[in-house]
């Protein structure tokens, strides 16, 4: 099996998301996630859905701290891993760190929306290991 694992995105709350309905002077927005972005819509009854912005996300500095996990055991929870600043390669809005809590190593994201006028969606990421599949660790 050439599978990995699982990532798991959570997506927590998006902020100051713009409105698309006009009529009931609010959006009822849902997320798309693809393997090249993170795209935010305002799901229409009648038309098409309206896009409310995209964002992309680094997962390169997430992925090297994940492949540690089984040498991060004696960590005190909620010891952060790493800090990830913006910048060109992600659209974190502020400083995100990585987490090591409760035998997980999670990542918190909020994020800046791009093409559109305002909004920001807050995400957690997490590697859930599926037994059976390869992992992330090197050795495998």
């Amino acid at each position: 099996m050439d599978t990995l694992g699982l990532l798991r995105i959570r997506v927590r709350r998006g902020y100051n998301l713009i409105v698309r309905d006009k009529i009931a002077s609010s959006s009822d927005p849902y997320v798309v996630i693809t393997t090249t972005q993170q795209t935010v819509y305002d799901k229409d009854t009648l038309g098409a859905d309206d896009p409310m912005g995209t964002a992309e996300i680094d997962l390169k500095p997430y992925l090297e701290a994940a492949r540690l996990r089984k040498e991060l055991q004696e960590l005190p929870n909620g010891c952060a891993l790493k800090k990830v600043q913006p910048s060109g390669t992600n659209d974190l809005a502020d400083e995100s760190r990585i987490l090591w809590e409760n035998g997980r190593i999670t990542q918190d994201m909020r994020l800046k929306l791009r093409n559109v006028e305002s909004g920001e969606v807050l995400i957690q990421i997490e590697w859930v290991d599926i037994p059976g599949c390869k992992g992330l660790d090197p050795d495998f």
